[in-house]
């Protein structure tokens, strides 16, 4: 090897000892805690050097100067308490890797003036007094550097530095002094002291091994924490879409009916008060039929949007599907609450919405049930608010009702009427009346309307408007349907040609091309014509399922039977879906009938109403005409056919014979 190499490799070793004396800054996190472990030992290094120091000056006061013993120890001894006290006040100050590595490479810098300092006072004081006190100065210097050493075990570097600045200088005197227990004493503090560095220097190594491996332990510590936190947020997401509804972002169907348990175990607990809410679209599915369901998801979003602004911390708003909504309202809660809460929610529904095409209307019903008021659990309070929104929906009227005795004494009713109908015995229990349709200018009658009629031996007379609801709730209106159709065809032969029957279909009927299908069998099989037939379909029929229900309506008129839109004006259908069906007659609802000559407005609508028939080329009937003053202003408007009392009440099938073989016998007469 050539002199360039030996002196790389001499410059390279001697690099490595001197990074043996500075303090390293490879690792931040390590000098952090290299630093917190440091500075708690650091006030016991000042303690130790002061103490030794003060006990050295006194056992030579009087046999040293002043200025060794008094003065100078006592400058040293300031210096360490005010170093002490400045380490004691900062070390529970949190400090950067940087703030560490400055303050514990400044300790390092510092460490060796005051080895030197000490050092070179202790050698001072050896000339002066007796063997013993000779024995003291070699005891000082021995007891200080191995304290230093224990003292400085965390920061290596400053550990070395003392014990070569100490222990060379005090190791030559102890053997320039000739005496034997001196130079032992020195060659004993070297091997200790050399002892001791490998022992800082396994210890160093271990600290960092262990600061590493406690660095491994928190990052997998911290990674599966991570992991948790990303599991437990999954989690979180997935139970929050559980019970999101996902187009309103409102809570959905389940998360009501989570909260409406706890809240009303909540309330029986605590004797509260509860309000549950029920709210439905009225005119919603028009929306959809005319301008798609892009459209309808729209006004889904702004009304939920709407209901989410109602500022009372009492209330949560739910999507239950379709177009129903939820409300629970916790809290002190009153009639009046809810009354006021329904009439603002209506409020909301009733502003016009913008879909982007054009702007839209729709309105809303809202039904209330408040606990303790009614209901013994939280399902029963919602099936009772349910109830209410049927009120108000049978009602035709957009608002709020509260479930009320009223309400309760017709739930009682229908579970009453329920039960017997299905126990009933339907070919004997059921019957049909008839009740006339009149021709205004010629006073006839020219067709007659199939009502039906229930005798239960259980509960007595029951009326079409309580039967008819419950037979569509429980499936057996079809049944019913069949039935009646097969009894009324059969009279209805009795009758003249030109006198043809009206017949009610349910809703029911018309939602599958089964149904529709067992209808026109009936027909086919009674051998009457079916152009004599005039089937009526209520609004309610054709909105729940416009598609299907048009269908159903052409395959009856392809029979040759003729369709009549039932109480025409007081559900919800536009006028679009008019146009669209396949009607021949349109009935006006006799509620725009009564006083019809003092409501202005009701004879507006009728007039408006004879108006479009006339423009589609459809036959209007008025029901429910029952004076004189109703029928003559009628009769100026134009109305050609009419239904009421005035003319004739519902009757038996004999008296439909006598009656109209009674016209005939007239109009032969004449």
């Amino acid at each position: 090897m050539d002199k360039k190499g030996k002196l790389g490799e001499f410059w390279s070793a001697a690099a490595g000892w001197t990074d043996l004396l500075k303090v390293p800054n490879d690792n931040p996190a390590l000098t952090a805690a290299q630093f917190e472990a440091f500075s708690k030992q650091v006030p016991l290094l000042y303690f130790i050097l002061a103490t030794n120091m003060i006990s050295l000056s006194w056992t030579h006061h009087g046999s040293a100067p002043d200025y060794l013993v008094v003065y100078l120890p006592a400058v040293l001894t300031t210096l360490f308490t005010l170093r002490s006290l400045i380490w004691l006040r900062g070390r529970n100050l949190q400090r950067t890797p940087q703030q560490a590595y400055r303050q514990l490479r400044a300790t390092n810098i510092l460490s060796f003036p005051i080895a030197v300092f000490c050092t070179g006072w202790s050698i001072s004081l050896l000339p002066y007094g007796d063997a013993y006190q000779q024995a003291h100065v070699a005891f000082f210097m021995a007891i200080t550097v191995i304290g230093c050493i224990f003292c400085l075990m965390h920061l290596r570097s400053a550990a070395l530095i003392v014990t070569v600045t100490v222990n060379l200088p005090f190791f030559v005197v102890m053997c320039l002094s000739g005496e034997p227990t001196f130079i032992a004493t020195g060659v004993n503090v070297i091997l200790v002291t050399m002892a001791m560095i490998m022992i800082l220097v396994s210890h160093y190594r271990d600290f960092r091994q262990l600061h590493e491996s406690r660095n491994v332990l928190m990052l997998q510590q911290q990674a599966l924490q991570e992991q948790n936190k990303a599991m437990q947020a999954l989690s979180d997401e997935n139970l929050r879409l559980a019970n999101l509804d996902s187009l309103t972002l409102l809570a959905n169907r389940r998360s009501f009916f989570q909260m409406l348990d706890t809240a009303f175990g909540r309330a029986s607990a605590a004797g509260d008060k509860l309000a549950v809410g029920v709210i439905d679209l009225d005119g919603f599915k028009p929306v959809n039929d005319l301008y798609g369901h892009s459209a309808g998801d729209k006004v889904l979003v702004e009304i939920g949007n709407r209901l989410s602004t109602i500022e009372d911390q009492r209330l949560s708003v739910y999507r239950l599907g379709g177009d129903e909504f939820g409300l629970l309202l916790q809290g002190e809660v009153s009639e009046a609450d809810a009354t006021a809460l329904g009439e603002k929610v209506c409020e909301l529904i009733a502003e016009r919405i913008n879909i982007g095409s054009g702007m839209v209307q729709v309105t809303g019903s809202v039904g209330f049930a408040l606990y303790p008021d009614v209901g013994e659990t939280g399902q029963e309070i919602y099936e009772l608010a349910d109830y209410a929104l049927y009120t108000a929906k049978r009602h035709h009227r957009a608002g709020t009702v509260i479930f009320n005795a009223v309400q309760a004494n017709e739930l009682n009713r229908q579970k009453v009427v329920e039960e017997a109908l299905v126990a009933a015995d339907l070919e004997k229990e059921l019957s049909l009346v008839f009740q006339p349709i009149t021709c205004v200018n010629r006073r006839i009658c020219i067709g007659l309307e199939a009502l039906a009629r229930w005798q239960s031996p259980r509960i007595g007379q029951v009326s079409p408007a309580e039967f008819i609801p419950v037979a569509e709730h429980n499936g057996r209106i079809t049944l019913i349907t069949r039935l009646l159709l097969e009894r009324a065809l059969d009279v209805a032969r009795l009758w003249p040609d030109e006198v043809y029957l009206s017949f009610n279909l349910s809703p029911h009927d018309l939602s599958s091309p089964e149904n529709t299908l067992k209808i026109v069998s009936i027909v086919l099989k009674s051998g009457f014509d079916p152009r004599r037939i005039n089937f009526e379909i209520t609004e309610t029929a054709v909105m729940h399922d416009f598609e299907q229900a048009s269908a159903s309506i052409q395959m009856l008129r392809e029979l040759g039977a003729g369709i009549s839109l039932d109480d025409f004006g007081t559900g919800y259908s536009s006028l679009n879906h008019v146009h669209k069906l396949p009607l021949t007659k349109i009935k006006i609802d006799g509620s725009f009938v009564r006083n019809i000559h003092t409501r202005r407005t009701s004879f507006n609508i009728v007039k408006s109403v004879l108006a479009l028939c006339a423009e589609m080329e459809l036959e209007a009937i008025v029901e429910g005409v029952e004076t004189e003053e109703e029928l003559r202003i009628l009769e100026n408007l134009g109305v050609r056919a009419v239904q009421g009392y005035y003319f004739g009440k519902p009757m038996v099938a004999a008296e439909t014979v006598k009656l109209l073989a009674a016209q005939s016998a007239q109009a032969l007469a004449s």
